[in-house]
């Protein structure tokens, strides 16, 4: 594991020294993952270390509406107060496309009265990693991170299709781990790579997934913060170079139709603060009780937090059987039909995979949702179901099937609303009222192609 990165603001004042850093994105990721804020020139940034922006802009829908009335202004203040936006200096990195040089700072949102504002994404996070400190406990975690690479497209009423590579042929089929597909997209691949060596991402293994054109990167392990923040970055990243290179990339959880759709899966452990060990694992290297406790809570509240990492109407494509997705919360020993993994490994190195989240899920609100239901399963000393040992593909359903069960699902489980804080649950959940019901005013193709004239 790579030491995580501290700053103090004396560190940042050089840091942008040595790079002659001449502007400063000021950012913060919305309710989407979307990088709000703005530019400052370097001597205002030095002289505000902060910025103000409105508490909504954090918490508006994909589309940037927001709801006109109901409980969202039980907690978002209706005369659309500032937030104090202070920047982390250990988020720091520079911006490698830029022309003139240009940094990037992630900030952490505050009311006036110095308060974490409790429904941003980034304070959500850093609320339940506090609880596991409490505890004396620190989480690791590694996120896996699948996107596609497809053509240019415009038009949203035309399918995506994969894009052309070196080869001058896009991709017809499927090429799992395939090397050769992969160099079809060198020169894009080297030129991200490059990008992220420049902003000191702990970028680990490329592979080719399944789909045509989909991609995986996996990170090296590391704190949740730090590399939610470098999923986040990342992402940015990848659809920029994309572009550059005359393609799109995209992290839609179900981009095209008849491919597999994109995961983020994240493993997971948890150390114990004084004595720096996996606390999944016993002294003799057996499984210990914390480790089952763990999966017994993640199996346990993982069906009620499907809102937050499947978050669109579109997540739930990607939840389908037998296609790399998982359709229930089963658990099993390197069992990749599960939507609960532990990966054959040393004691020292033993973890829990979440496959359930979908790459379109924000990475602080992923992170804090599946830790979220890993506590309550320590605290509360919840037992798993026995492994499984089959196809869990063969077993039913136990995830909800579409955005408004998820919601109604979340709506009545307490426990994370204590957890995450239930002023983040309520913006949260309102938000994504507000894009369903958006979503049934378009009347799709699938419906005038067997509709229009048959019913």
């Amino acid at each position: 594991m790579n030491e995580p990165k501290t700053m103090t603001f004396n560190d940042l004042e050089q840091w942008l020294n040595e790079r002659r850093v001449t502007e400063v994105e000021c950012l913060v990721p919305d309710l989407t993952g979307v990088a709000r804020g703005k530019i400052l020139p370097r001597t205002k940034f030095t002289e505000d270390r902060g910025m103000r922006l409105p508490q909504a802009i954090v918490a508006m829908g994909v589309t940037g509406e927001f709801p006109e009335s109901g409980p969202y202004f039980d907690v978002i203040d209706p005369v659309d107060r500032d937030m104090q936006l202070r920047p982390d200096p250990s988020s720091v990195r520079i911006v490698p496309w830029a022309v003139d040089p240009t940094a990037q700072v992630v900030h952490d949102c505050f009311n006036h009265a110095g308060v974490l504002v409790p429904f941003a994404p980034r304070s959500v996070l850093r609320r339940v990693c506090d609880l596991y400190a409490a505890e004396g406990l620190q989480p690791i975690v590694a996120p896996e991170l699948e996107f596609y690479l497809t053509d240019r497209n415009t038009d949203p009423d035309i399918p995506l299709r994969a894009p052309v590579g070196r080869s001058g042929r896009a991709e017809t089929s499927r090429q799992a781990y395939s090397i050769d597909a992969v160099n079809e997209f060198d020169p894009l691949f080297e030129e991200i790579y490059d990008y992220a060596d420049k902003m000191e991402l702990n970028v680990d293994t490329l592979i080719h997934e399944v789909g045509a054109g989909q991609m995986e990167i996996n990170f090296f392990h590391n704190q949740p913060l730090g590399l939610a923040d470098e999923v986040f970055f990342f992402k940015r990243t990848v659809r920029e170079a994309a572009l550059r290179h005359d393609m799109y990339a995209t992290f839609m959880a179900k981009p095209i139709a008849g491919e597999p759709g994109s995961a983020m899966h994240v493993h997971q452990s948890i150390l114990s603060m004084d004595s720096g060990k996996n606390i999944f694992s016993n002294p003799d290297g057996s499984p210990s009780d914390a480790f089952m406790h763990y999966i017994g809570g993640l199996q346990r509240y993982i069906p009620a937090a499907m809102a937050l990492v499947a978050p669109y109407v579109n997540s739930y494509r990607r939840l389908s059987r037998y296609m790399a997705a998982p359709i229930n919360i089963e658990w099993g020993y390197d069992n990749r039909t599960c939507g609960i993994r532990s990966p054959i490994s040393t004691p020292e190195a033993r973890r829990v995979e979440n496959r359930v989240i979908g790459a379109d899920a924000n990475p602080y609100i992923a992170m804090a949702m599946t830790l979220a239901c890993g506590y309550l399963g320590l605290k509360n000393k919840i037992k798993p179901k026995p492994e499984m040992r089959g196809d869990a593909y063969l077993s039913p359903y136990a995830l909800p099937r579409s955005m408004g069960e998820s919601l109604d699902w979340l709506s009545r489980e307490s426990d994370l609303h204590d957890v995450l804080g239930k002023e983040f649950i309520t913006v949260y959940s309102e938000i994504k009222e507000l894009e369903s019901e958006e979503f049934m005013k378009v009347i799709s193709p699938w419906e005038r192609e067997h509709l229009l004239l048959h019913v």
